[in-house]
């Protein structure tokens, strides 16, 4: 829905003013060619010693500042304040509905209405503050969470690894903005082998909310199914405009560069050497994979003649298969840095979370390798006999 902006601040700020049906307001991006003083604001009722509150709090590229102010003149002086920011989304969570407007890139008031039953809480002293609050309308529409907000069961594990996802990008995109190798005014991301995208929309929301004015997002998946429902909880949310799905292969998905982010999260086996392969060949500023399975460098293994002393770890088929997990992911950074990345291999959840818990981190900066780098790479390959597939998409031969 298209809206005057002076009326959706006005919707905003009176939702807010109704202190007993508050549960929270959050504020982030930017308004195109503007900067707002903070990266991103909350704002929720707090009941103290003193009496009810509005507590706001702040957040600057390094911590969070926090107050809290009398409802009344104190409160409606601060939201005058917080809606002169040039912030490019506004959401309002009450006890009866959601309520959220997006600047578009173009200068138009994207406004978003939603009836939802959640409860409020007034508490003061809360759990440590998420990157991604379960009350999110995204969370909701993709199976996550409940209409009133609350995390369903059995689906903790899977919310757990959207927050830490949304911490590492965060912290990966504001690295490669300070050293200029990102845009701060506009980001272009795909997230090749997409499934459900879960975190594909997680991306969208944090960066769009906190990060930049302009975010476009691709899912790419196989699965037309996977497509299907992709686009139509885009559309149940109104981000169809900027988050958009294509149903194909890794190696066959007709995108052009330039491509700001590439993200290719439990993309299995070789599917993400292939998603590193485009990656690299359009010199993405940022690479984040999590690998799924290893299949192929533990086929190799199987049937490559082991050199001295390491028939002591391949004898045993269980550590040959881990031995092939951490070797494929070693040759895959090694690859990388040789590509001008810097590579790192990170955790990306606890494993009790899951099992598939490496990242690949990886900025371009065209950083040339010492020789000694290429001669460690061809003794390993050469000594188990392997051929790395990244290596092969790279230079055939």
């Amino acid at each position: 829905m298209v809206d005057d902006l002076r009326a959706a601040i006005a919707e905003a700020r009176a939702l807010i003013n109704g202190s007993q049906a508050l549960v929270k307001a959050t504020a982030g991006g930017r308004v195109k060619g503007k900067t707002p003083k903070w990266r991103r604001i909350e704002c929720r009722p707090v009941h103290l010693k003193a009496g009810e509150r509005l507590q706001i709090t702040e957040f600057d590229e390094t911590q969070a500042h926090t107050r809290n102010v009398e409802w009344g003149d104190p409160a409606a002086r601060a939201m005058d304040e917080l809606f002169a920011q040039p912030f490019g989304h506004w959401h309002v969570a009450t006890t009866t509905g959601d309520f959220s407007f997006r600047v578009s890139k173009a200068g138009k008031v994207l406004v978003t209405r939603r009836a939802v039953e959640r409860e409020q809480s007034t508490t003061h002293d809360r759990t440590k503050t998420r990157l991604v609050e379960p009350d999110e309308p995204f969370l909701f529409e993709l199976g996550l969470t409940t209409e009133s907000g609350r995390v369903k069961a059995g689906r903790a594990d899977k919310y757990h690894q959207i927050n830490e996802f949304v911490r590492i990008l965060d912290a990966a995109v504001t690295d490669g903005m300070r050293a200029g190798r990102l845009r701060a005014d506009s980001l272009r991301i795909v997230d090749l082998g997409c499934g459900n995208a879960y975190l594909t929309f997680a991306a969208f929301h944090h960066l769009a909310a906190t990060v930049s004015p302009k975010v476009e997002i691709v899912g790419v998946d196989v699965k037309k199914q996977s497509r299907d429902h992709n686009v139509a909880v885009a559309s149940r949310l109104g981000w169809s405009d900027q988050v958009s799905f294509v149903s194909d292969t890794i190696s066959g998905a007709m995108l052009a560069p330039p491509i700001d982010i590439v993200l290719a999260l439990h993309a299995c086996d070789t599917a993400t050497d292939e998603a590193l392969a485009r990656a690299i060949q359009w010199q993405a500023p940022l690479i984040l994979a999590a690998p799924c399975c290893h299949h192929d460098i533990q086929r190799q293994l199987r049937l490559a003649s082991t050199p001295s002393p390491y028939r002591l770890v391949t004898r045993h088929g269980l550590l040959l298969e881990r031995f092939g997990d951490v070797l494929t992911d070693a040759l895959r950074a090694d690859i990388l840095r040789m590509r001008g990345y810097r590579t790192d291999v990170i955790e990306f959840v606890d494993s009790r979370h899951t099992p598939r818990n490496s990242l690949l981190r990886a900025h371009l900066t065209g950083a040339q390798v010492p020789p000694d780098q290429q001669a460690e790479y061809d003794a390993l390959v050469t000594a188990w006999n392997l051929r790395p597939h990244l290596a092969g998409l790279l230079s055939p031969d």
